[in-house]
């Protein structure tokens, strides 16, 4: 029997081994989390958190990893426990996971799917057979038996597309299911670009003549601040030129990133700290170009957010960072790692300012039209309209991409 999502309003348990949605901590996993359940909401289905229990192990400690697990299963048994003895209506009838890799696999979604009979889907599942024996093997052994648990994969981007397919079932399903966002607030915050404009600009002494960079990224060690220390010198390059840089975000390596960019563009860098929406909003909207290296980023949603408020990027062409950047349309892509090519990059717009500006609203126009709540919401049930009740066995050839 095939669920017809269009028509039929389907009771989704939600949930993201990595970082809850409803984590303290801000970040880009948490945000799209929210967003993906919004996107499901959006499209007509009833979703229920099903638990917030953190599966992430990040030093490698087989004993801790081990731990992890016991207690995951334990979750899972209680889970299907619970919906057993509840009313049939009260039952899920689909699950679906967020953002499972080898430091972070699902203990709970490929249990509970097999033992309530319902779908499995996973959304940003990424397999490395390099992993497989390391100080993650059984992480990375969890997470091929999710995948090949999965009657449906969404992949935001086409960087973890080949991976999957090495380990997914045959009958599994893959579907592309880009970034996305609410551009509502960005494209309100655009409308006032004058009036932020003039507001940061008193508020931090601006020179609202020079080109304005903005950077919105969290402050942590490892390919955060490998980014930073890419970004720094990629702007020491275009020293030559008037600019200033509002670096919005904060965290454990604060200190450090200021000092740096500090030392290479001195007097130049306003810190903003952490923004909610609506104030980054304003602030992207005021600005004139994004810049960010996304060193080893998954995609990078601050540069989606970033387009949505008419602002064009200059990035590196890695991992997925093409697949939310169009290149030559929304911004300029350097080559991954290459701080010349990215100072060069941002050097073609800071000297070319109307063509900086169509970039921008093409980059507005790309995501309200293509990459929206609403448009994620009907790709979501056009790939659920060919899921199965029960196996994922029963689900039809794989979509190639």
């Amino acid at each position: 029997m095939v669920l017809q999502a269009l028509e039929c309003r389907m009771r989704i348990a939600f949930y993201a081994p990595l970082k809850s949605p409803t984590h303290d901590v801000p970040s880009g996993d948490r945000r799209v989390g929210r967003l993906l359940m919004d996107a499901l909401r959006m499209a007509g289905h009833s979703v229920e958190l099903a638990s917030d229990f953190r599966a992430f192990e990040g030093t490698g400690d087989a004993q801790r990893q081990a731990a992890i697990r016991e207690e995951g299963i334990a979750i899972a048994r209680g889970l299907v426990r619970r919906w057993r003895e509840a009313a049939v209506p009260e039952r899920p009838d689909l699950w679906f996971t967020y953002h499972l890799y080898y430091k972070a696999p699902d203990w709970l979604g490929p249990e509970v799917s097999q033992q309530l009979g319902i779908p499995y889907v996973a959304a940003e599942a990424s397999y490395a057979a390099m992993r497989a024996g390391g100080p993650w093997a059984i992480g990375h052994a969890a997470t091929r038996h999710a995948i090949q648990a999965a009657a449906l994969l969404l992949c935001p981007t086409r960087d973890d597309v080949a991976g999957l397919r090495q380990v997914a079932s045959a009958y599994a399903w893959i579907v592309r299911l880009p970034p996305f966002l609410d551009p509502a607030p960005y494209r309100a915050a655009a409308q006032k670009r004058a009036t932020h404009r003039a507001a940061l600009g008193v508020a931090h002494a601006l020179a609202e003549r020079q080109p304005w960079l903005v950077v919105a990224a969290m402050m942590r060690g490892g390919d955060k601040l490998a980014s930073y220390h890419l970004l720094a010198r990629a702007l020491e390059l275009l020293v030559d030129l008037p600019w200033q840089i509002l670096v919005a975000g904060d965290g454990p390596a604060g200190a450090e990133v200021q000092a740096l960019l500090e030392r290479v563009a001195p007097g130049r860098t306003r810190f903003l700290g952490q923004c909610d929406v609506d104030a980054l909003a304003a602030v992207y909207a005021a600005c004139d170009l994004c810049i960010w290296p996304a060193v080893n980023e998954a995609y990078g949603m601050a540069m989606l957010e970033a387009q949505a408020a008419g602002t064009a990027v200059v990035s590196c062409a890695a991992r997925g960072v093409p697949d939310v950047v169009c290149d030559g349309i929304t911004g300029l892509l350097a080559a991954p790692g290459d701080a010349q090519g990215l100072a060069n990059r941002a050097r073609e717009l800071l000297v070319d300012q109307p063509r900086r500006a169509a970039m921008g609203q093409a980059a507005a126009r790309f995501v309200h039209e293509q990459r929206s709540t609403s448009q994620a919401a009907g790709q979501l049930n056009r790939a659920f309209e060919n899921l199965p009740r029960g196996s994922p066995t029963r689900a039809g050839a794989g979509v190639p991409i």
